[in-house]
């Protein structure tokens, strides 16, 4: 059964700006991406979750989110110049390029889970430099607005 979270009565003002914030950093995020980067962006808005509704959380730290973006970047683009027909061989390249995110991720100590959704994006749609620069400016946007805001955001979830 859906409930409203017992935290909303004594922190509703942080409900609204923290959700306002994320509005805010999408907004600035969207005119700088394509809406052929879907994908992308709806990565970005995941990680735009993490950063205003659970800002203390370890996914949220700049050097993961930047990094597992970066990771996620690369992933794809490698796994995006491998085409195969059928479309079966295709899936399993696009699933290896998640794979591939995920575990270089965890050794590198960059896990962001929406970064494996810009793997699977970027191996979808192929590498282009507008969507390079649109994952590293919207990922440094997101992480400048959490570094400044953080003092005022708290944890939601």
């Amino acid at each position: 059964m859906l409930r409203i979270d017992e935290k909303f009565p004594r922190l509703w003002k942080n409900y609204v700006y923290q959700s306002l914030f994320a509005a805010l950093a999408l907004f600035v995020v969207m005119l700088v991406l394509k809406m052929g980067q879907a994908v992308v962006i709806a990565s970005i808005g995941a990680t735009a979750f993490i950063i205003f509704a659970m800002p203390n959380s370890k996914a949220a730290n700049p050097k993961r989110v930047i990094g597992g973006h970066i990771v996620g970047f690369i992933s794809g683009t490698i796994f995006s110049v491998i085409v195969f027909d059928p479309f079966f061989f295709t899936a399993l390249i696009y699933s290896l390029a998640v794979a591939a995110a995920l575990f270089t991720m965890v050794i590198t100590d960059t896990e962001h889970p929406p970064a494996a959704g810009t793997a699977l994006g970027i191996a979808i749609t192929g590498f282009s430099w507008d969507a390079a620069m649109a994952v590293i400016i919207s990922v440094l946007i997101l992480s400048l607005i959490h570094h400044f805001a953080k003092p005022y955001i708290k944890d939601l979830v």
